[in-house]
């Protein structure tokens, strides 16, 4: 039960959210998780400060998991989702925070796992 909240400060384009939505289905193996259950939520035009300046063009990248990873892992991933987001966007992996939130209580369905 993989979710992946991308804040952004450009905006993007239909194709491009649906790009990046499959890029992260792709980038969520390396967490061990599949795509089948993956929520990707893309809010672009968002006003990011780093170190007390206004980022140009960055990221903020929450990866949440049912259960959890190894350093290396998310390491991997990490490397991934800056690459994705280089590709697709045009953004610097410099102005790019990815933050990673193991979950051992998820519900779906009206039920927890």
């Amino acid at each position: 039960m993989p979710f992946i909240d991308l804040r952004t400060t450009v905006p993007t384009a239909p194709e491009q959210r649906a790009a990046l939505k499959a890029a992260f289905g792709q980038a969520i193996t390396a967490l061990h998780k599949t795509e089948t259950y993956l929520m990707v939520s893309i809010q672009d035009n968002c006003e990011l400060w780093l170190g007390g300046e206004k980022l140009p063009k960055g990221a903020y990248v929450a990866v949440s998991l049912y259960g959890s990873a190894s350093s290396a892992d998310y390491n991997r991933m990490t490397d991934l989702v800056c690459s994705i987001l280089a590709q697709h966007l045009g953004l610097p992996p410099e102005a790019v925070y990815v933050t990673y939130h193991p979950v051992s209580d998820w519900g779906w369905n009206g039920r927890n796992f």
